[in-house]
């Protein structure tokens, strides 16, 4: 080939190289304004909706990472506060898919605190699952509260989450037969839209329902109780992630609906009183209760995190002295291990007891002064996943409240973006951009399903273990691993107590 043949040639082959190069160049652009578009206007995923075409590297990486993960970060089980494999659970049981697993089971079933229940040798035959049935709340109450569903949608309020979150978390509620609390935001607007069920609550700066200076207004309460969705009301003292100090709202969240659904200034830090201005004790505990037991005609009970169990002892005589009617319609225990949208590590992580030692302490103290049929008890706490809401049923609780749970069926990524008001799947922000990434139609449905499937595993478990309803089971039929790697008997762990002749009569 001649020189100039060749330099003909190899301008030829550039210009077809720089061609091919443009061609692919305009190719890629018009895929990714594709899949822009696309990602934009689908209604299913809140991170493509709201971050396209770059939020599909979050699930390449999550594929990629089922190969590389255990040379280069952590493993299924040992993320905090829920790990990848109780996450990947809830999505599945939320998308109503395959919740199969195969080869084995990638929990450590040696691990000290893990529990198991025991099956029964001959369970009944026909279905695979028993359903719960109807418990009654506050039967001295003008309109008691009759509801069968364990697993219900713990205390989360309107501003520390979004409208659209509220909403679809009320859709999906009422579908599936659950109660949503409201939390200590107020009544908003969006937690009736769906219809269901509302236990109304009461923080500590009364939001809601609070004249000028913090105290109780008699006629918001009652305008908001007017509401037959309104069921019961709960009167929070405190709650696990900050046992002693009160809820705090960014200024970043106090928009002006927020402001005049609770009562407070725009765009200002909210910060809650550490306890009820006018309840210091017992006895003004109990006052509380039964004026606005009164008032409403609605149970009404109160939710704790507990240090000790010495103040419910003196709760349970004063109920003895003014009479069983007077007793609180139900107790919600909070473990110290729950969640919030922003509280102090300091707290979160050192103070007031959890979940697996409060419950069984709560319950035996009711047996003891003879008012466990009378107070109904309900935990939440990090009970997540069937087994978990299955072992509360058995230490004794009533009801099952869960709050993250619930978020996650509602697509949260556990971004940790609670209290930065940038919460990437528009769960936790008043930003009206992120909260476009959250459908309501589609994570109602995933709400729905969620609490279906936990409600029909929990059925499962209680059917393998021969009972008739999943409330009877109890520290029989769960066992705990010990620091050994054996287990022992919940029951054995905590024994029933014995009630004294005086008081079973």
């Amino acid at each position: 080939m001649q020189p100039t043949e060749f330099a003909h040639w190899l301008v030829v082959t550039i210009e077809t190289f720089a061609a091919l190069f443009l061609l692919l160049l305009v190719l890629l652009v018009v895929v990714v304004m594709v899949v822009w578009i696309v990602d934009r206007n689908q209604t299913s995923n809140s991170v493509l909706r709201n971050f396209p075409v770059i939020g599909h590297f979050r699930y390449w990486f999550l594929h990629l990472g089922e190969f590389f993960r255990q040379y280069l970060y952590s493993s299924d089980r040992e993320e905090l506060p829920f790990n990848r494999a109780q996450r990947l659970w809830v999505y599945r049981a939320a998308k109503n898919v395959d919740n199969t697993n195969a080869f084995g089971s990638t929990r450590d079933l040696r691990g000290e605190g893990v529990p198991f229940f025991v099956n029964a040798p001959f369970p009944a035959l026909g279905e695979k699952h028993v359903e719960p049935r109807l418990v009654t709340l506050g039967p001295y109450a003008r309109e008691p509260y009759q509801h069968a569903a364990f697993f219900n949608i713990s205390a989360m309020s309107f501003g520390a989450l979004s409208a659209p979150a509220v909403r679809a978390l009320s859709f999906g509620a009422a579908k599936a037969g659950i109660w949503m609390d409201t939390g200590e935001g107020g009544l908003a607007p969006y937690h009736l839209e769906g219809g269901c069920d509302i236990i109304f609550e009461i923080g500590t700066a009364k939001y809601g329902v609070r004249t000028p200076d913090g105290k109780l207004d008699d006629e918001k309460l009652l305008a908001i109780c007017a509401h037959k969705q309104v069921k019961m009301i709960s009167i929070k003292l405190g709650q696990g992630a900050k046992p002693g100090m009160g809820g705090l709202l960014p200024a970043a969240k106090v928009t002006p609906e927020i402001a005049a659904i609770r009562g407070i200034p725009v765009g200002q830090d909210s910060q809650s009183p550490n306890r009820h201005l006018d309840i210091g004790n017992v006895q003004e505990l109990m006052n509380s209760i039964q004026h606005i037991r009164d008032l409403t005609g609605k149970p009404v009970g109160f939710k704790a995190v507990f240090g000790g169990m010495d103040w419910i002892a003196e709760l349970c005589d004063e109920v003895k002295l003014r009479g069983v009617e007077s007793a609180p319609d139900f107790i919600i225990v909070d473990g110290s291990e729950g969640g919030t949208g922003a509280a102090p590590q300091t707290l979160m992580e050192g103070v007031g007891l959890p979940l697996h030692e409060a419950l069984p302490a709560l319950v035996d103290m009711l047996i003891v002064k003879g008012l466990r049929e009378r107070i109904k008890v309900i935990c939440s706490g990090k009970c997540i996943a069937a087994y978990d809401v299955a072992w509360a049923l058995s230490m004794g609780a009533d009801f099952v409240n869960s709050a993250r749970g619930f978020m996650l069926a509602l697509g949260c990524i556990q971004s940790l973006q609670c209290n930065r008001n940038t919460c990437p799947t528009g769960i936790t922000t008043q930003n009206s951009k992120l909260q476009r990434g959250l459908v309501v139609t589609d994570k109602s449905e995933r709400v729905f399903h969620y609490a279906k499937n936990v409600m029909h595993e929990v059925g499962i478990i209680a059917h393998s273990c021969g009972v008739d309803e999943p409330r009877q089971l109890d520290r029989t039929h769960c066992r705990v691993v010990g620091d050994d790697g054996l287990s022992v008997p919940l029951v054995k762990l905590h024994p029933y107590p014995v009630i004294p002749a005086a008081t079973a009569h």
